[in-house]
C-alpha cells in the first residue's frame, strides 16, 4: 500500500513546482483553471473581504484589507514550501522509510521531520537515509530547497520595485486631477493653469503607466491586492479617471489632441477588460450608470466656464455613452472584487486633495482661530493652485 503513496507525492511536487515557476519565472498569462496559486487566492480573499465588513470606520477597514497583499503573499509562499516537503516527505514513506534513527522507530512523522531539515537545509541530524534512493531524494530536495530560497530572495525586490513603479505616478495624479482623481477636475486645473498644451503629454505618460500597469500584473496578478498609501488612490482609480479623461476628449474635445486620447483609451481599455479575465470576473451591468444625463449636462457646464473647447452638437451624449460601455462593466467588476471605491466623474464640493491634508493640523492650530486659519488657508490655496 504505502508504494501507492509514489503518485501523490509526485503530483505533488509537480503542481507546486510548476506553479512556482509559472508565478515567479514565466513572463506571461496562465489561462489553466487548476493552479495552486489561483486557489489559494479564490479560497482566501473572499473570506478576508467578508471580514473586512465587520469593521465600521471606513479607514479600519482600509488598513485591513491593506494588509491581505503582503500577507498573501508570505502565506504563498509558505504553502509552497509546504507542499515540496510534504511531497518529498510522502516519497520517502511510499520507499518504506528507509532511515536510521537513534531510537530505531520510524513513522511518517520522521518522513516529515527528514524532508523538513533537509528542505530548510537545516542539517540537525538524528536522522539519516539508508539507501541509494533515500539519499538521492534527500540532494535532491536539499538543491530544490536551496533553488526555492534563492527565487524567493529575487522574488520579493521584483514584486515591490512593481509595486513602487505604479504608486509614483499615482502620486503624481493627486495634484492633477484632485482626491479621488476625477476626469473634470483633471481637465480644469489644465485649462485653467493655461497648459491644455501639456496635455498631449500627460495622456502619453499615462499610455505607458497603463502599459506597465498591464504587464506588470498580468506577470503577478497578486499586485493588484497591494493598496495605495492612501485611502482615496488607488491604481484602478486612476485607471477609471485616465479612462474617464480619453472618453470624454474622444467624444467631446475639439482639439488635435484627441488622437492620443484614443490610443490612451485603447492600451487603458486592454488593461481593464485583460485584468477582469486574469481574475475570472465577468463584466457587470450597472444598474445606475456612473454619469446621468444631468451629470453629463453639469460636467459640459462646469468644463465649459474654464474654457475647455468642447463641441456643440448632439451627439456627444450618444459617443459618450458607447464608450463608457466598452469599459465601465469591467472596472465595476474589478471594483466590486477588490473592494476598490471608483472615482465620480464630477468632484464633490470643495474637495480638498491628499496633500492639502495633515493629521498635524489640529495638533498645532488653537482650537479658537481654527476656523479663521482653516479660511484663510483655503483661500490662499485657491489663489496659488486654483
Amino acid at each position: 500500500m504505502r508504494s501507492l503513496a509514489i503518485f501523490p507525492g509526485c503530483i505533488v511536487l509537480f503542481a507546486v513546482l510548476w506553479d512556482a515557476f509559472e508565478t515567479i519565472i514565466l513572463p506571461r498569462r496562465v489561462s489553466r483553471k487548476f493552479r495552486v496559486t489561483r486557489l489559494f487566492y479564490r479560497s482566501t480573499w473572499p473570506p478576508w473581504r467578508a471580514l473586512s465588513r465587520l469593521f465600521r470606520e471606513a479607514k479600519r477597514r482600509e488598513l485591513f484589507l491593506s494588509l491581505y497583499g503582503p500577507l498573501s503573499l508570505l502565506f504563498l509562499l509558505i504553502v509552497w514550501a509546504a507542499g515540496l516537503i510534504i511531497g518529498f516527505a510522502l516519497l520517502h514513506w511510499a520507499d518504506g522509510s528507509a532511515f536510521q534513527t537513534a531510537d530505531g522507530q520510524v513513522s511518517l512523522t520522521t518522513d516529515l521531520y527528514l524532508s523538513g531539515s533537509t528542505f530548510f537545509s537545516l542539517g540537525l541530524g538524528g536522522v539519516a537515509p539508508r539507501g541509494a534512493f533515500p539519499r538521492a531524494l534527500v540532494v535532491v530536495e536539499a538543491g530544490i530547497g536551496f533553488g526555492f530560497l534563492a527565487m524567493v530572495i529575487s522574488y520579493l525586490p521584483v514584486i515591490y520595485q512593481a509595486f513602487s513603479r505604479r504608486e509614483v505616478t499615482i502620486l503624481l495624479l493627486d495634484a492633477r486631477a484632485g482626491s479621488p482623481p476625477t476626469a473634470a477636475e483633471l481637465l480644469r486645473r489644465l485649462r485653467q493653469d493655461h497648459r491644455m498644451e501639456a496635455l498631449q503629454q500627460l495622456l502619453q505618460e499615462w499610455e505607458r503607466w497603463s502599459a506597465e500597469l498591464l504587464e506588470s500584473h498580468l506577470s503577478y496578478p497578486m499586485l493588484a491586492h497591494f493598496r495605495s498609501h492612501h485611502d482615496k488612490q488607488s491604481w484602478l482609480g486612476a485607471l477609471t479617471a485616465i479612462l474617464d479623461t480619453s472618453a470624454l476628449l474622444i467624444a467631446d474635445f475639439k482639439g488635435p489632441d484627441r488622437h492620443q486620447a484614443k490610443l490612451t483609451f485603447a492600451i487603458s481599455r486592454h488593461a481593464a477588460v485583460d485584468l477582469a479575465q486574469v481574475f475570472a470576473i465577468p463584466p457587470l451591468k450597472p444598474a445606475e450608470g456612473r454619469l446621468s444625463a444631468n451629470e453629463l449636462t453639469e460636467l459640459r457646464i462646469h468644463l465649459a466656464t474654464v474654457g475647455v473647447p468642447l463641441r456643440e452638437d448632439s451627439g456627444v451624449e450618444e459617443r459618450l455613452t458607447c464608450l463608457r460601455q466598452m469599459y465601465e462593466p469591467y472596472i465595476l467588476a474589478l471594483s466590486k472584487y477588490l473592494s476598490l471605491a471608483l472615482p465620480p466623474w464630477l468632484p464633490g464640493h470643495q474637495p480638498r486633495d491628499n496633500w492639502q491634508t495633515s493629521a498635524w493640523d489640529r495638533s498645532f492650530t488653537p482650537r479658537r482661530r481654527d476656523d479663521e486659519i482653516r479660511s484663510r488657508a483655503g483661500t490662499l490655496e485657491d489663489e496659488l493652485f486654483g
